[in-house]
């Protein structure tokens, strides 16, 4: 029996006027629903732009994305309202508090009136913000407003997470609860997440397959621990290693 697919990538391909080379290169990949699949690549390999492209930013050259039934490019607004995306800088106004934020968040997805509020302050709770909720996000660390960043991304129960560097720049701890908390998702609600980040360690564990890509082009694509067996290899950095010719660097 077919698996469903949330996302349908077609031969995409992506180029930019000022730069010679593809960002990407008719990239082609299927990603089902409930999967966690890691998007992971050294710098310039064409992540962001590939990031881009779904979250309807930059329009692809040419090739189709098909995201839970619907066309990229001709189904955009309908699109929306089943995709969360956690960008990789803070998408915040400091002078609002988390709570205030994530509330102005969620109506721009749509939720409204008590539903939006119970969410938010449940979502805040499980955070770790009951003391601080309503405190400015300008005082808050940078682990903070992490989590307050990926909650936004969340407000409006996605079927469809688009996560960009989540757990950069934050402590250990914070690191395992966000972690924690995208598993219980992807285990209890199916949720499917396309992800990229630079803890390989953390990648190879989490993600049911992924792609390593450079330069725009895919170098291999599969289960992470497969890919490595096959290899004849000890870790998905060995493999990575081995493929780029370079360590992954934030």
């Amino acid at each position: 029996m077919n698996k469903e697919i949330s996302i349908n990538v077609n031969s995409l391909t992506k180029s930019y006027l000022s730069e010679n080379k593809l960002a990407l290169n008719e990239l082609t990949v299927n990603i089902n629903k409930g999967e966690v699949f890691g998007f992971l690549g050294p710098n310039g390999a064409g992540k962001t732009t590939f990031f881009s492209i779904l979250c309807g930013l930059f329009p692809p050259s040419s090739g189709t994305v098909n995201i839970c039934g619907f066309d990229l490019v001709s189904q955009l607004e309908s699109i929306k309202k089943f995709i969360g995306v956690v960008p990789q800088d803070i998408a915040l106004y400091s002078a609002l508090s988390g709570r205030d934020n994530l509330l102005f968040i969620g109506r721009m997805y749509g939720v409204r009136g008590r539903e939006l509020k119970l969410k938010v302050d449940e979502l805040l709770t499980f955070f770790g913000f009951d003391n601080n909720r309503h405190k400015s996000v300008k005082t808050y660390s940078g682990g903070m407003k992490r989590k307050i960043n990926l909650i936004g991304g969340l407000i409006h129960d996605p079927e469809v997470l688009l996560l960009d560097e989540p757990t950069v720049g934050v402590d250990v701890q914070t690191r395992n609860l966000i972690m924690d908390y995208l598993k219980k998702l992807n285990r209890e609600k199916k949720m499917t997440i396309l992800y990229t980040s630079h803890y390989l360690e953390q990648a190879e564990s989490f993600c049911n397959r992924i792609a390593i890509v450079e330069n725009g082009n895919v170098l291999r694509m599969g289960n992470p621990k497969d890919l490595i067996l096959k290899e004849n290899l000890h870790s998905l950095e060995d493999l990575f290693l081995k493929l780029t010719g370079r360590k992954i660097t934030s």
